[in-house]
């Protein structure tokens, strides 16, 4: 408990100080719990389109059913597929007047019969679709066109890993700043106390009684830093929900999962308490040499 008094009473001696520590770390804490909050999301994105029906083949008119029939028995043969849907040119006519009932002029003039009857394939595995669509990109007397949004995927995953790069990129440099402010200002207050120590030394204080309360004022300031980073970026992620999930509807970009944050801040305390007590260590072992 006296150890516990003296780490205080070195906080409230330089309150300033203390401060920047405190506030670095809990910048550092911020902008990882917002990386892993955005993380989350973007993978949340990236599954949902990767499980879309993203190939769609649309079928030459004159197929008899057994053709038809063939086709999709072969389609659901390969390893990945979730579900096979074969949308038969009625059934497009009306997904076409449904997505143009606000528009009755596009609908007047269209019928069944121009309509291309199509399948369209959803997977659990991507890599299924480059296969599909090498496999039935040659066989044109049965298939009119392919759309394969590969470059819609392509794309986003690009995006996904450049923001991720981005987002570590940024979070290494904050941290270590704070890490490199966290020694700086431990070993100034040491030196501020060099004279203290001197007399504790002499009147027979082991070297790590010495050390202790600034050993402890490290992982104080990784606790507090930790725990408020996450509790701030948690309540703008509570704040942005609605907005930003309305944005990326019908994906949940931002899900109040408890287990996740739960462990995402246990997560957090364990490494503030530890980035705090490394700090502390190397600002101690640098500056008390004696």
């Amino acid at each position: 408990m006296s150890q516990l008094k003296t780490t205080w009473h070195h906080i409230r001696r330089s309150p300033f100080q203390s401060l920047i520590a405190a506030i670095t770390i809990l910048l550092s804490f911020f902008f990882i719990s917002i990386f892993a909050i955005v993380n989350s999301g973007l993978s949340t994105v990236l599954k949902y389109f990767e499980t879309k029906p993203e190939v769609t083949l649309f079928l030459k008119d004159g197929l008899d059913d057994t053709a038809i029939g063939n086709i999709q028995k072969d389609l659901q043969t390969y390893n990945g597929i979730k579900e096979v849907s074969y949308v038969s040119k009625n059934k497009a006519l009306e997904i076409y007047k449904e997505q143009n009932k606000s528009n009755p002029l596009l609908t007047e003039m269209v019928t069944a019969s121009i309509l291309p009857a199509s399948f369209e394939i959803t997977v659990s595995d991507p890599e299924v679709l480059e296969q599909i669509y090498q496999n039935y990109s040659t066989k044109t007397d049965i298939i009119d066109e392919i759309i394969y949004q590969k470059d819609v995927i392509d794309a986003l995953l690009n995006w996904t890993n450049v923001t991720r790069k981005i987002g570590f990129i940024i979070i290494i440099i904050i941290t270590s700043i704070s890490f490199i402010t966290m020694v700086t200002i431990i070993g100034m207050k040491i030196t501020n106390r060099k004279d203290e120590i001197k007399i504790s030394r002499l009147l027979g204080a082991s070297n790590f009684y010495v050390k202790k309360p600034f050993l402890l004022e490290g992982i104080i300031y990784g606790l507090f830093g930790s725990i408020f980073g996450f509790v701030f970026a948690f309540l703008l992620a509570l704040i942005s929900q609605k907005p930003i999930n309305d944005f990326f509807q019908p994906v949940i970009f931002i899900d109040l999962n408890v287990t996740f944050y739960l462990i995402l801040l246990a997560i957090e305390i364990f490494v503030g308490a530890f980035l705090g007590f490394i700090a502390s260590w190397i600002g101690v072992k640098r500056y008390i040499k004696y």
